[in-house]
């Protein structure tokens, strides 16, 4: 069994891919049909239940919206109500004082109030309790306080700000829906009048509740008690539940959330499973739900199983098909792609793919494979130029020191001879000046490695300095006060040389003064600045912008070579060869003013932030 193995594996490495491809899509083509019969049933379910999850959250939504604009209703009446201010101000008063005028009030104030109420079909009766002592309850409108319980319910009015809601009325509210209204206190009054609006629940939730039948079944609960409930007992829902039903709305209530009424509530009762939708009523203080049995809603078709497995065939077929003319397509365009790579491996890094694209244009992801292999081949011959060019770059500094170690030996013991007449014959001046020159031959004849510390490079640039002021009687400064951080700083060697030989020539005529200034600073994206500036006659602008022009170029520019040795340019192209393209040189000028230039190296030291 397992040489078979072995022997399939075998065939099937040796096998194209586009054979591979053939053979995967081939196998794969069973199990997505019998996936697709077999999930087609709960593809079905879950699409019946997002729509009726949709449908009862717009009936919901519906319900609550009709059920608000009927309490909007029984506070427009109530309010109305309040506007018969006589009325008010006579259950305020001492009604016991004369008769007449209490048959007045019954044939005017009285009648007036009870028409308002019988105007309004929602309302099916209003009362008011008043602490009055010398009330008449005569009429049904008119109460004592001491009538209406809860006695302390003023204080809830007035937290609510005056009027409120309840499900089911305090004074036989079985079936009743009130809303409370604060009136105000008058006289002698302990206690503030308060206003009952009372309204049948057939009245209110007549309408609202009518449906017998459908998947959901819709009910108006309090919010703090289960048990106080409102619904149509005749819906088909209460008789399929019968005894349970008091267990599936207990249940329910237990998770409803007034934060999370987006979100469909799901409770088990026995061994079924229901899904309440609702919507919280803040100003009822209770929530409109609409309950649907999962049983119920999952009842739909169930019969297309050999439609859709005839179809998931035919389509896989096509897929199949499409698959295998695509494949012939792309293994064409990948074949390019293996021709070329063959021809670099014999060393002909110039055999790029022709994708036929232009630069703003993308293809799909073989063309992405080839532009990317394109832009590598160019990166591997722009990088294999910058090598040569470093090497050649070291190579030309080191070959420009080595043109005057003709006899190096020779030319210290000569210099050395010198300096010690010149210290007999009390020449000091001379002495110095041949220290100096001595120094900048060993400097510029010793080649260690490519880089020393900066420390070294200023070194050689005052003893340069130095000789030059001997020389040309010269009166040069050189002001460098840098920190013992900056002077352990490793440079390329003679980088900062030929700066300071440019301010020299340039900046100042023939035995003049100049001053030059060497300050370093770090930037903002973590680079060393050092700056060369000098006083002296700064460049003419044209030429200054070609300089930058040249230093802002790419490094793929030729090296040039000055005639006194290595030019700013070369410095720049040395700095960013080491370093990369965001470092190497700048310049700045103003004519008649200054010269500055700047050298951009790497900094990893957070010490000089101090500086």
């Amino acid at each position: 069994m397992k040489a078979l193995l072995v022997h399939i594996g075998k065939l099937y490495r040796k096998l194209r891919i586009s054979q591979k491809l053939f053979l995967a899509f081939t196998l794969a083509i069973a199990i997505p049909a019998v996936l697709v019969s077999l999930l087609f049933i709960r593809t079905q379910e879950t699409q019946l239940y997002k729509d009726a999850m949709a449908n009862g959250s717009s009936h919901v939504s519906r319900l609550n919206e009709q059920l608000r604009n009927r309490l909007e209703a029984l506070e427009n009446a109530s309010s109305t109500a309040l506007t018969q201010k006589s009325f008010v101000d006579f259950i305020h008063s001492n009604m016991r004082a004369d008769g007449l005028r209490l048959v007045r009030f019954r044939q005017n104030q009285y009648e007036q109030m009870h028409n308002i109420i019988q105007s309004h079909e929602l309302i099916s009766e209003v009362s008011f309790y008043v602490d009055n002592p010398q009330l008449h309850e005569i009429w049904p409108e008119i109460y004592h306080y001491d009538r209406f319980a809860p006695q302390d319910y003023w204080r809830t009015l007035r937290e609510a700000g005056g009027g409120a809601y309840q499900l089911f009325a305090f004074r036989e509210g079985g079936q009743t829906l009130s809303y409370y209204r604060l009136v105000r206190l008058q006289g002698e009054q302990r206690l503030p009048t308060i206003m009952e609006v009372r309204s049948r629940h057939s009245t209110v939730f007549s309408e609202l509740l009518a449906e017998d039948g459908g998947d959901f079944f819709s009910v108006v609960m309090d919010a703090d008690d289960p048990s106080r409930t409102v619904y149509n007992a005749r819906h088909a829902f209460v008789q399929e539940a019968g005894e349970s039903l008091s267990d599936i709305l207990a249940r329910v209530h237990g998770r409803l959330d007034a934060l999370q009424q987006e979100r469909p509530a799901q409770v088990r009762s026995g061994d079924q499973t229901y899904y309440a939708i609702y919507r919280y009523v803040a100003p009822l203080n209770a929530y409109v739900v609409d309950i649907a049995s999962h049983q119920v809603l999952m009842k739909g078709p169930r019969s297309w199983y050999t439609l859709v497995v005839a179809i998931s065939l035919g389509v896989m077929l096509l897929i199949l098909l499409f698959v295998s003319l695509t494949t012939r397509q792309i293994f064409r365009r990948l074949d390019r792609v293996l021709i070329s790579m063959r021809q670099v491996r014999k060393g002909n890094l110039n055999a790029k793919i022709d994708t036929g694209l232009t630069a703003r244009e993308s293809g799909d992801e073989i063309d992405e494979v080839a532009v990317s292999y394109n832009n590598m081949l160019g990166e591997v011959q722009q990088l294999m130029t910058q090598v040569v060019d470093k090497q050649l770059i070291a190579k030309n500094a080191q070959l420009h020191s080595l043109h005057s170690q003709i006899n190096s030996h020779f030319l210290y013991n000569a210099l050395e001879s010198i300096r010690m007449l010149a210290e007999v014959q009390r020449q000091p001046a001379i002495a110095e000046a041949l220290v100096a020159l001595g120094a900048q031959l060993r400097y510029s004849m010793q080649w260690r490695s490519d880089t020393v510390a900066l420390s070294e490079e200023l070194a050689n640039i005052r003893s340069y300095i130095q000789f030059i002021n001997f020389m040309e009687s010269s009166q040069i400064v050189l002001t460098a006060d840098l920190p013992s951080e900056v002077l352990r700083y490793p440079i390329p060697k003679m980088c900062m040389q030929p700066i300071v030989e440019n301010a020299v020539h340039h900046a100042a005529p023939p035995g003049g003064r100049i001053h030059i200034r060497m300050n370093v600073r770090v930037a903002d994206n973590d680079l060393l600045l050092v700056e060369i500036r000098d006083d002296g006659a700064g460049i003419e602008p044209e030429k200054l912008s070609d300089l930058q022009a040249v230093l802002g170029g790419d490094t793929e520019t030729p090296i040039d070579t000055s005639k006194n040795g290595l030019g700013l340019e070369n410095v720049h192209k040395r700095l960013q060869l080491h370093y990369g393209k965001d470092c190497g040189l700048w310049i700045d000028s103003v004519l008649g003013e200054y010269t500055c230039v700047t050298l951009r190296l790497p900094w990893h030291d957070a010490n000089l932030g101090g500086w």
